[in-house]
């Protein structure tokens, strides 16, 4: 199986509320809501780390989760985002340029 590395566009606006993170596409206005665990992996994906990595290291150890269940639902979770151009995906490392501010000041 090919790894699958993930990145955050720069082409969204994105800002924490609560334990959920409120992200809009700027390809086509598409409001996304994601959910605690979704959050995890968008705040992970920094193009260098694999999703299967990220799904062992940063879902399956803080949340109670069988780690093929989680990386199928990670990977459908990332299927969707980059349909939408939230999420790029590539099969090699990605460098990427300075993220746009993402929540925070």
């Amino acid at each position: 199986m090919n790894k699958r590395y993930i990145a955050r566009s720069t082409e969204i606006a994105a800002r924490p509320l609560g334990g959920e993170m409120m992200i809009m596409s700027a390809r086509d206005s598409t409001l996304f809501t994601l959910n605690e665990i979704a959050s995890v992996i968008w705040q992970a994906a920094d193009g260098m780390t694999p999703l299967d990595e990220i799904v062992e290291r940063e879902v399956c150890a803080v949340f109670d989760v069988e780690a093929g269940v989680a990386l199928r639902d990670a990977e459908g979770l990332v299927d969707e985002l980059a349909a939408h151009g939230i999420l790029l995906v590539s099969d090699q490392p990605m460098a990427r340029p300075s993220d746009p501010l993402q929540g925070g000041s």
